[in-house]
């Protein structure tokens, strides 16, 4: 215990060094000036109590770690609940399509709200599973990938406004546009690993986010673009003349389109733009969970998993790096575009804010927390960032700080994330 008090006071004092600024200094408007002030007594007892608390932990460190491997069983308690393989694929199945069917009539009977937050979920699911590609499977560090997100929600943006195409036309456009981009970027990285892969893309980022501030007559700059459409359903109509119209969810509908209410006869609800762009979200989150799914068992997930584990050994073994890091960049590029669409969709109005850095930090962090390479985790971890998000907006000042902390908690209780992938092994037996 001895040994470890030196560290220990070291690391309750470094804790007043980064809290104190932090948390017991205000800046106040005074006239014309900022002035700094300290803040109220309960704010310093909180952070003496957190400078006790590292003091304690570090102190009591090995007895601590001790106790604890002591109480934590050799099987997780959930696998211990959980049944035999084969049944276990059969529950999850079943849980599947019972959540597809919870998905499906969840946005009738809640509020505009949940709907519109549930639908922002989804695109965050779509962006978890195709930066997963890049990160999880191919094990290639991708700090820019906000970057095809913000190409897919200008290109629906910039081809409705000045060319007039819809959301249908432009969702596959804004895909292989940003699949374009990946491609590009892929080729500038081969032969970079680690921290200089990250670099590179991490700067490719903050390029496109540059460009999009500084192309003022094309994107507006950072104004950005306003009055995106919302996606119109094409509906047969067979009275007075059999005919495709456009179906919007407005109360008014532009040229060449009709509304919803006018063409079933049904009464006005304003909530079902909000509904109809939900539905649309959670079809492509379950084409992208299908096609991922699918580019898993297929060569090209067994070659992105290689490329993984082992650069040298997958190149020895006659593997074309080149190919697979460029898939790995553009099909992951190519979901992207499809979220950023429907952000686009969604929001009405972008600007190169909505694409910063951060953006890319929090898809990485879904990526990590439900564990990489894994579908279902990423999935529960965007939902749950998501959810976490938009109930702590209230304490929007101490986010960031609470999301480093959870990342640090994670690392510490469960490194490979809520979910880890499962990858088939083999076991020989000595004998």
């Amino acid at each position: 215990m001895l040994k470890n008090l030196p560290f220990a006071l070291f690391c309750s004092i470094l804790t007043l060094i980064l809290a104190f600024p932090i948390l017991g200094l205000q800046l106040e408007h005074k006239g014309t000036s900022l002035i700094v002030t300290g803040t109220d007594a309960g704010t310093y007892y909180y952070i003496l109590s957190a400078m006790l608390a590292v003091f304690l932990v570090q102190l009591f460190k090995s007895k601590l770690a001790f106790a604890y491997n002591s109480l934590r069983p050799e099987q997780p308690i959930i696998s211990q609940w959980l049944p035999c393989e084969e049944k276990r694929q059969l529950i999850v199945k079943a849980v599947f399509v019972l959540l597809i069917l919870t998905a499906l009539i969840l946005p009738f009977y809640s509020s505009r709200q949940w709907s519109d937050i549930a639908t922002l979920a989804l695109i965050y699911v779509i962006l978890g599973l195709g930066l997963n590609i890049v990160v999880g499977l191919a094990g290639l560090l991708d700090l820019g990938y906000v970057a095809f997100y913000a190409v897919g929600a200008y290109s629906y943006a910039l081809l409705s406004q000045y060319f007039g195409l819809s959301f249908w036309v432009c969702l596959p456009i804004g895909a292989m546009l940003a699949a374009t981009f990946g491609l590009l970027l892929g080729f500038p990285v081969l032969r970079l690993r680690g921290d200089y892969l990250a670099i590179v893309t991490l700067g490719f980022g903050e390029i496109i986010r540059i460009m999009l501030n500084n192309m003022t007559q094309l994107t507006g700059g950072p104004n950005g673009i306003g009055g995106i459409p919302r996606p119109m359903l094409p509906m047969l109509q067979f009275e007075p003349e059999f005919d495709i119209v456009m179906l919007e969810f407005g109360r008014r509908a532009t040229e060449g389109g009709v509304p919803y209410h006018v063409f079933f006869d049904v009464p006005y609800n304003s909530s079902m733009k909000v509904i109809v762009l939900y539905l649309i979200a959670l079809a492509l989150a379950l084409f992208t969970i299908f096609v991922v799914q699918r580019l898993i068992r297929m060569p090209v997930g067994r070659a992105w998993e290689a490329l993984r584990e082992d650069e040298i050994a997958c190149r020895s073994l006659g593997m074309n790096r080149t190919t697979i890091k460029l898939s790995a960049f553009t099909i992951g590029a190519l979901f992207a575009g499809f979220a950023g669409s429907i952000f686009g969709a969604r929001q009405g109005h972008i600007s190169p804010e909505s694409f910063v850095f951060f953006e890319s930090v929090i898809i990485l962090a879904i990526v990590v927390l439900g564990g990489m390479g894994s579908q279902l985790g990423v999935m529960i971890a965007a939902v749950t960032v998501v959810l976490l998000q938009e109930l702590s907006r209230e304490f929007d000042e101490y986010r960031l700080l609470a999301f480093g902390l959870t990342m640090v908690l994670m690392m510490i209780w469960r490194p490979q994330g809520l979910l880890p992938m499962k990858r088939p092994h083999l076991k020989l037996e000595q004998g």
